[in-house]
Parts: structure tokens; sequence; C-alpha cells
């Protein structure tokens, strides 16, 4: 039994950060109720689709979970609602704080009419700072937490890191918060049944991540250094160009570049004090990855790859986005799976990477948007005649059938750089 089994999660969150953290929470076990508008999550049309409605990046965040339409501006949809919060133990939205009460969904009003309920709010901002309430993007929060200056450091040029950095990180700060409130439910419902409200904002997320190692000199007060990690700022800090293309090579210790210098037939930056231990490497950084540069070149990557495996020095040859579903490695650990839909066919997805007692977790196949309207909402207490009236007003939606042999190719657009809110 996976860990989170029986844990119903309701998940009203959409675009990466908070279906990032649910699909965690499903890849654990738990049932997750994807909450989505008549329009549906607007990922669903981003990226390459073999079927409208159905595209790579929602593919990528919404694995195993249950789709369920909800017109949350309309009082039945409301009330449906209440029913299923009601079967859950946890809530997640990602919704600006002010627009909460409009839909019946305000954090004191849930808990009071849910008191188990671990209710969490993805944000940008924590709400008792002047950002509070701003809306927030990957972009601005990798602009705000460093990352673009963190690039301009090193690059000389400020830019995003090539990723959806902050949505992710914060994704699974989130769903690490949910487990662990879940963990402290379990812990006092002998006592009391009390949920907790979880609050998750992106900005002072991302920047405690970034700061792990570049608060560095500022840790200290007064300062004994500036803010900034000078081993990982390094602009030299990247793959070893060889005599045929590129290394990832990573001595670290004293006696890996003792025996890295010794190899390169170098005794002399071997003996040199400059390299002589990791606080005089950080000082002579750029020395160092420059001189260890004008030596790498002179190899091919095959030589160094042999030579570091035989000091047991790290390196690795560098992967190509496209060239990891091929890495030897991932298909030994059978890292990748591989999922047959009717409609549109075989469709390959990353597993998630941990193990339980040595297995790695099922993974089951995105909802198309609607899938489980009726079932979820039955289940939940709706009846027939209530379901045919939200039907009918626009309330809810259930899945149209598409017929296998319909799906048509759909272009999709440009990958989404940030967590809608």
């Amino acid at each position: 039994m996976l860990p989170l089994a029986g844990i119903r999660v309701v998940d009203l969150s959409t675009v990466v950060m908070g279906p990032y953290a649910s699909q965690w929470l499903a890849d654990l076990g738990a049932e997750v109720i994807k909450i989505e508008t008549p329009d549906g999550d607007s990922t669903r049309h981003t990226g390459p689709a073999a079927e409208d409605g159905m595209a790579a990046i929602f593919l990528g965040v919404n694995r195993g979970k249950r789709s369920v339409v909800l017109d949350l501006k309309q009082p039945a949809a409301q009330a449906a609602m209440e029913r299923l919060l009601a079967t859950a133990d946890v809530l997640m939205h990602s919704m600006r704080p002010q627009k909460l009460a409009a839909l019946g969904l305000a954090p004191a009003d849930v808990m009071a009419r849910h008191p188990a309920l671990v209710y969490t709010s993805l944000l940008g901002f924590g709400e008792d700072g002047p950002y509070g309430g701003k809306p927030a993007y990957d972009d601005i929060i990798q602009g705000l937490a460093g990352n673009a200056a963190l690039m301009a450091e090193q690059t000389g040029d400020a830019r995003y890191f090539p990723t959806i950095a902050a949505d992710k990180t914060c994704g699974l700060i989130a769903a690490l918060s949910i487990c662990a409130a879940l963990a402290g439910r379990g812990q006092r419902r002998q006592r009391e049944q009390r949920g907790t409200l979880v609050e998750v904002p992106m900005f002072e997320s991302m920047a405690a991540f970034n700061l792990v190692e570049h608060l560095y000199g500022l840790h200290f007060d007064p300062p004994r250094g500036p803010a900034g990690y000078p081993r990982v700022l390094a602009p030299l800090r990247r793959p070893y160009r060889t005599a045929d293309g590129h290394v990832c090579m990573m001595p670290y210790t004293d006696g890996h570049w003792r025996d890295f210098f010794t190899a390169a037939q170098r005794p002399d930056l071997a003996a040199d004090p400059r390299f002589a231990g990791i606080a005089a490497r950080t000082t002579h950084i750029e020395a160092l990855y420059d001189i260890t540069g004008e030596i790498v070149l002179q190899q091919t990557t095959a030589h160094w790859l042999g030579v570091c495996e035989a000091l047991q020095i790290p390196v690795a040859k560098v992967n190509t986005l496209s060239e990891l579903p091929d890495d030897p490695h991932l298909r030994a650990t059978g890292f990748f799976a591989s999922l047959h839909d009717p409609a549109m066919g075989t469709l390959r997805f990353p597993g998630a990477p941990v193990r339980f007692d040595g297995a790695r977790t099922p993974i089951g196949m995105p909802p198309r948007l609607g899938e489980h309207t009726a079932a979820v909402l039955t289940s939940a207490g709706v009846t027939a005649a209530e379901l045919d009236a939200m039907l009918t007003s626009g309330a809810t939606r259930c899945m149209a059938i598409q017929p296998a042999g319909d799906a048509a190719a759909n272009p999709g657009n440009e990958i989404p750089h940030q967590e809608t809110r």
C-alpha cells in the first residue's frame, strides 16, 4: 500500500505549481480530484497534442488524477463543492486571496465548516507583506528571488533559468508541506478533530531555496563576505570542452584534485598551494577552472571518462533532453513508463523517481476534461436530478466521449513560464 492511500485531495490549482504538487500526492497514493472550470486548465492546450485538450504540458503534471468540472460562480456548483469537501482530507487552490470569498472558499469559512481539512493556499507572496495579494508568475518570482541575478553573475546577462524553476520548486515544497500537515493531523486525531491551514508563498519559498548556498557571507552579522557562493557563480563553471565534445567532471576532495593533476602529468599543480584545500580552491576557483579547462581540452571525452572512472572522480557525458529516454541507467531502472490510450495511442511518462519497498509507484493516465464528473459527484451525494440540472445550467460538464481515431494533432502554444493565479 502506498503512503497516501485513502487520502482524498480536492485540487483547484492550475498550470504547473499546484498540479505538480498534487501529481506528487497522486504518485504517493492519494486520490486527487482536479476541479476545473468548463474551459479546463489552460495547459490542456499548451504544446503538441494527439487529442484536443490533452496537450503535452497538461500530461506532464496531471497523471493519475480525476477531473471534475465545476463552475464555482454558480450556487449549484458551490453546493456540490461543499459535498466534495465533506469527503476530502486536503483542499488545494492557487487563487489570489481576494477571490476566494465570492466562491465560498475563504479559508476561515471553509475550515469552520470542515475543521479536519488540510486547507492549502498556494500563493505568490505571504499575505502579511507588502506584496501580499499580488499576482505571481514563474518569471516574476525568478526575478524577485535572485534567479535572474544569479544568471547575470555567471553569464553577464540577466535571464531566467531555462526551466519553470519557481513553479516546480514551490510545488515540491507544497507537496512536502501537505504531507507534513497530514502526518500532524493523524497524530492529533485521537485527541481532537482539527486540520491545518497551510500557506505556501512562492517568493519566500524560492528565496529560501536560492539562499541555501548563496546567503554565504551574509550569514554573519556583520557580514564576513558578500552573498553568493563563488564556486557555483564562476563563469567557467560549465561542462569542460574536450578534444571532441564535452564532459561533466567534478573533482571535489583534496584527493580527487591530487589524483587528477597527477594523471594529467601535472605534479606541479598537485602541489600548488592555491589548490591544496577546499578553502584555497574556492578563493582561486576561476584559476582552477581555467587551468583544468586547458588540460581537459587536450584529450577526448572518452579519455576523461575512463581516467575519472578509474580514479573514482565523479564524471558523466552531457545528455541532451532528447537523449534522456535512451539513457542506459534510466532504461535499466525503469524510470520511463508507457501507457496506451485507445484514442491517443502510446504515451511516455517519466515515472516517480522514489521507490517504496523496492518498487516505483504505478502511474495513471491524465484525465480528460470532466471525465469523472458524474462518478465523483454522485459518490459525494449529488442526485441524478441535481446533476442533470447542473449540466443544463452549465454549472458542471461531463466528458464528451471522443471515438478512437478522431484524435487530431494540435500543435498547441508555447510552454508556459508561469503559475496562473
